[in-house]
């Protein structure tokens, strides 16, 4: 288990240049946003527009903080993206349009290739001692909002709002988890 302070987290600009990400983690470690196998990250979106494209990548977004946005995904009916809905799942290599819906907002951005790695983005909201499942060898815990601590095995920390904790672990099971938060367990996993 590594700890993943929001201070340290990687600022680049999107591959469209039209803002700016911020990395959580990513794989291999010293990956660049063309050739990553799996990436985690938030942005923050002021204006409507185009998403950048990645061939042969999957995608799930999630909205952390602000009112929303309309996503027009080629060939499908517009979905509104809002802090209380499911994150979505779509592939990151057909045309996106994110139109805001009053003012700018934060994202959550998991991204896998195709083919080889599936992933899942689930919200959990963290009120008191609670198991948290870990369904796959490599997982990602991030705390959005509030404080936890985590224990697992022997070993103990606390996350902080926009601290993350990585998981790769083949016998890991579940994390407990205590504290008054709103977080989110991203799963990554082999085909």
């Amino acid at each position: 288990m590594k700890i993943l302070r929001a201070g340290d987290y990687k600022r680049m600009p999107w591959k469209n240049g039209k803002g700016e990400t911020v990395e959580i983690a990513a794989s291999p470690a010293a990956a660049s946003i063309d050739d990553f196998d799996w990436r985690v990250s938030m942005a923050a979106v002021a204006e409507d527009g185009p998403f950048s494209i990645f061939p042969g990548i999957d995608r799930t977004l999630a909205v952390l903080d602000g009112n929303g946005m309309l996503l027009e995904i080629d060939g499908r009916t517009p979905a509104l993206l809002t802090t209380e809905s499911a994150p979505l799942a779509f592939p990151a290599d057909i045309p996106v349009i994110a139109r805001l819906e009053d003012g700018a907002i934060t994202d959550l951005n998991v991204m896998t290739r195709r083919g080889g790695l599936t992933h899942s983005l689930t919200r959990i909201d963290i009120d008191g001692a609670t198991p948290v499942p870990l369904p796959s060898p490599t997982c990602l815990f991030l705390c959005h909002r509030g404080t936890v601590s985590f224990r697992r095995s022997g070993e103990t920390g606390t996350l902080a709002a926009g601290d993350a904790l990585l998981i790769e672990d083949m016998t890991a099971i579940a994390l407990d988890i205590d504290g008054e938060a709103g977080c989110y367990l991203i799963s990554i996993a082999t085909h």
